[in-house]
């Protein structure tokens, strides 16, 4: 096995893949037991569809309804977060921190794009 530098870079705390891995990137918005939750939940609609596909559609939807609430609620955190990070600071601040707070911004933005 060769030595990779980029992931003996990674911060400790980073999250982990299936793999137990690091993770590359930024972590998920949702956290991995929510996902993992209604990822099952996805998991037995599809599984019931031949048994039961209306009550199939209606837990596929309830899933969909889940994890839409859980990015909602992991948007409004990180725009908190982010707001609180800037807005209440002196007038004086200096642009290096507002830059700072514009990247942050910027950062957030892609993620939810690449969804």
């Amino acid at each position: 096995m060769m030595y990779d530098q980029t992931r003996a870079q990674q911060p400790a705390n980073q999250p982990r893949d299936a793999t137990g891995h690091r993770a590359s990137g930024p972590a998920p918005l949702i956290p991995a037991e929510a996902g993992d939750k209604i990822l099952r939940r996805l998991g037995r609609a599809v599984n019931t569809f031949p048994d039961a596909p209306r009550e199939s559609l209606e837990e596929a939807e309830g899933a969909l309804d889940d994890a839409a609430a859980q990015l909602m609620e992991a948007l409004a955190e990180q725009r908190r977060a982010l707001r609180e990070g800037w807005q209440d600071q002196d007038p004086e601040t200096g642009d290096a921190e507002l830059h700072q707070a514009l990247r942050r911004y910027r950062e957030v933005t892609q993620r939810l794009l690449r969804f």
